[in-house]
């Protein structure tokens, strides 16, 4: 649970936007939950994309004497004398949370063009960078080659950095579903290996989210070997036809949510969002579609990871992510179980460790809609229900639960 800048400021985010976004969520969210803060990608551009790019072509990066990324000065004044990360996320831990970077995949071509140093290592960066390795969106970096000698050192020496810095959270770009090879849509899991050992080698413990899907199924137990979560979905954004996709993706991936194993629905686009895309907008999702995208998250156990500018937030917004019981079977749910979906509507189901059972209804269609679900496929043959949402106890049902939903509305209720 957690907030990532890409939503609200895409490569644009600087060390202002970050702390106050963290202190809101020190103030508002920390309590229910909350604690992860994300600086997602370009944090190394001194001169961040515009609103016709959102990333500029082969641009300089700030980099240093052993090919690695470092914090730009001009947006993260304190990273200045090789401080990096560290003082940012100093400030961060003192308010009882946790710091995450994004990088993408591989090695800057500009270190391989400069036949630059690798830690570790007689090989230089030229030597371990596979040129036909690239990412289909991002100009800045090559794919490392695994089978190179210097590969391993250098993701070695990348996450002894992170862990210098005091980074808690990973998320790695341009690995989960690179499509760089015809009908090899996970053709760099060699470099999730590389990563996974690094990782284990730096001596700090870092959650590993991998970026963009959507995520190979039949890569679901590499997957789940080497990353904590892993996205089941391209960028997602504030429209309707992504969010009635994601019941067909949940479905295909509810077996395989897991302790520290989640498919990632991605990014919760709530609130205020766009701003460094030269959009700036509130969420174009309806109240019903909010509380349907939330529903889903929760009840899936998708990471919850809020895509808006956190002190823009307003009443409705906030009361979206700190409802306790919605949060509930996120945190402490067990495996995730679709009952039910079709066109019109879905029926998901689970149960958290105090022995409650979470049922949420789903209207998918874009008319009003009766949607009900029998008990029996709950294991019940009545029960106490609590609306989650509305926060009211609506009694004892018996036989079947039923609600009258609006167009892509839900419900979420508590069952004991």
């Amino acid at each position: 649970m957690g907030w990532n800048s890409w939503d609200c400021y895409a490569a644009t985010v600087n060390e202002e936007q970050l702390l106050r976004n963290a202190e809101y969520m020190q103030k508002n969210l920390l309590s229910f939950g909350w604690q992860y803060i994300v600086c997602d990608v370009q944090w190394y551009d001194p001169e961040p994309g515009t609103a016709e790019s959102t990333y500029r072509p082969f641009a300089p990066l700030c980099m240093d004497e052993f090919s690695r990324l470092i914090p730009a000065e001009r947006r993260f004044p304190s990273s200045a004398g090789g401080k990096g990360f560290a003082p940012i996320a100093g400030r961060i831990h003192d308010m009882g949370l946790q710091f995450g970077i994004h990088i993408m995949r591989g090695i800057p071509r500009q270190a391989a063009h400069s036949r630059t140093a690798i830690k570790g290592s007689d090989a230089s960066a030229e030597l371990i960078a596979d040129p036909f390795s690239i990412c289909k969106w991002n100009a800045d970096m090559y794919g490392v080659d695994p089978n190179k000698d210097g590969a391993q050192e250098y993701y070695d020496s990348l996450f002894e950095l992170y862990a210098s810095w005091g980074v808690d959270y990973v998320k790695v770009d341009d690995i989960c579903n690179t499509n760089m090879y015809p009908n090899r849509p996970y053709s760099a899991k060699a470099e999730v290996e590389l990563i996974r050992r690094a990782i284990d080698r730096c001596g700090r413990p870092m959650v590993l989210s991998l970026s963009p899907g959507p995520a190979v199924i039949e890569q679901a137990w590499h997957l789940a070997e080497h990353a904590n979560l892993w996205r089941i979905t391209d960028d997602f954004w504030d429209n309707w036809n992504l969010l009635k996709d994601m019941f067909r993706r949940c479905e295909i991936w509810q077996a395989h949510v897991g302790p520290a194993c989640w498919p990632d629905c991605d990014m919760l686009p709530l609130g205020r969002i766009g701003i460094g895309f030269h959009n700036p907008r509130f969420t174009n999702f309806t109240k019903d579609e909010q509380i349907t995208m939330m529903t889903l998250w929760c009840v899936f156990r998708s990471p919850l990871m809020m895509g808006g500018e956190l002190n823009d937030n307003n009443a409705w917004t906030l009361s979206l992510l700190t409802n306790r019981e919605a949060l509930a079977v996120s945190q402490q749910g067990g495996s995730p179980r679709q009952i039910a979906r079709d066109d019109e509507e879905a029926i998901w189901g689970n149960r958290t460790e105090d022995g409650a059972i979470y049922l949420a209804l789903f209207n998918l269609s874009d008319e009003p809609r009766t949607v009900s679900c029998s008990l029996s496929a709950l294991d019940l043959e009545k029960a106490s229900v609590r609306d989650v949402w509305a926060q009211t106890d609506e009694g004892v049902v018996e036989n079947a639960l039923s609600a009258r939903l609006p167009p892509h509305g839900a419900r979420l209720y508590r069952l004991l």
